[in-house]
């Protein structure tokens, strides 16, 4: 098989879709792999470096997809990519389509194989490929969300950790799976006082027995929400439908219950947000302000740190890579239905049904 990897084009991407070590092994199972000039440069990894590890660097993004039969990235096709999709074409990376249906329609009408690292889910429920940029986006939703509370950018002048004789700042985080989870260990550790609420008082006790009765858990719901964030300087949305749709928790009209110059760092944003008042933004322009609360809506947070995130990344999805490149993706799928559930669309079918119910489309399963 041949696997294609171009550069990412959304604003401030600096992940890459496989590193050296993950072409090398490719390659070495005799495979072909051609990576688009300079697409691991935002993680300081040189086209010399692919090229030693046995990929082909060739000049051009259509390039790449022309060859692939499988096209490995970090983030969803953007406009600039659209006339690159063919059909037959594997296009296997971060898809999120609940919230995107103009993407769905696309990749639909040029009849690719869209695998969604986010959707690939285990027996057990776990999200592999979701699982290690969960956790840097959880991390990093402290570092942002600290830095917005500084005055100087907009925010209340709250050092989370506090200092002796002052009120340590308030961390509300609604969810408590791997971004909640990985949210709270930063917020405890810094210092601030931190509430989890989750749904699953499983989950909430596991949190509990986890940092040592550090950090209060409270059930998600309508009355709890409204006043933990009257008290939150830094809010932090966490929830997660795998495939569908965030749920709106934190509605419109709850904001003027917040302080002026809170933070919200909704990482939820990728799947519409748990924040009704969230909106996507770039890295470029992070950050909008709304009844005086600064709202962080990045849906690349990872590509911040691209490095790390890069080779996180690599160490899950290679895989599931090596297994479609081997078998083919049907018949891979035929025997890993964790891959079988990544499939979103097929050959012109939508075969998700989370997205379908997202977008209020139609939807068939997948027979291989």
């Amino acid at each position: 098989m041949i696997i294609g990897v171009p550069k990412e084009i959304k604003d401030k991407e600096f992940r890459v879709g496989i590193v050296p070590a993950g072409v090398k092994t490719l390659c070495g199972l005799g495979h072909e792999v051609v990576v688009e000039k300079g697409a691991g440069l935002g993680s300081n990894m040189s086209d010399s470096e692919y090229e030693k590890a046995g990929a082909k660097v060739i000049d051009s993004a259509g390039e790449v997809y022309r060859r692939a039969d499988m096209v490995m990235k970090v983030k969803e096709p953007l406009v600039g990519e659209y006339g690159f999709l063919r059909e037959g074409l594997i296009v296997y990376t971060y898809l999120h389509l609940a919230p995107v249906p103009g993407l769905t329609d696309v990749l639909l009408e040029k009849g690719v194989i869209g695998i969604g690292y986010e959707t690939v889910r285990l027996e057990n429920g776990y999200l592999p490929l979701l699982a290690p940029m969960s956790e840097v986006a959880g991390r990093m939703s402290l570092q942002v969300g600290a830095h917005f509370l500084q005055k100087e950018e907009g925010g209340r002048g709250i050092l989370l950790g506090g200092v002796p004789g002052v009120e340590h700042g308030h961390v509300t985080i609604i969810g408590g799976g791997n971004v909640g989870s990985n949210a709270a260990r930063v917020a405890s550790a810094l210092g601030a006082t931190v509430t989890v609420l989750d749904t699953d008082l499983h989950r909430l006790a596991h949190l509990d027995d986890l940092f040592g009765g550090k950090i209060n858990t409270l059930m998600s719901n309508t009355h709890n929400i409204e006043e933990e964030i009257k008290q939150a300087d830094l809010l932090v949305g966490a929830v997660l439908i795998p495939g569908g749709r965030a749920p709106s928790l934190v509605k419109k009209e709850m904001l003027p219950l917040m302080k002026k110059g809170a933070v919200i760092v909704d990482v939820a944003i990728d799947q519409g947000g748990c924040v009704e008042t969230s909106r996507p933004t770039t890295h470029s322009s992070p950050v909008f302000e709304l009844e005086g609360v600064i709202h962080y809506g990045v849906t690349n947070m990872p590509g911040a740190v691209p490095r790390t995130s890069t080779f996180a990344l690599t160490n899950a999805t290679l895989p599931f890579a090596i297994e479609i490149a081997e078998k083919g993706v049907e018949k891979a799928a035929k025997e890993n239905k964790a891959l079988l559930e990544g499939i979103n669309v097929y050959k012109g079918k939508l075969v998700n049904a989370e997205v379908a119910t997202a977008q209020n489309k139609k939807w068939e399963a997948l027979s291989l």
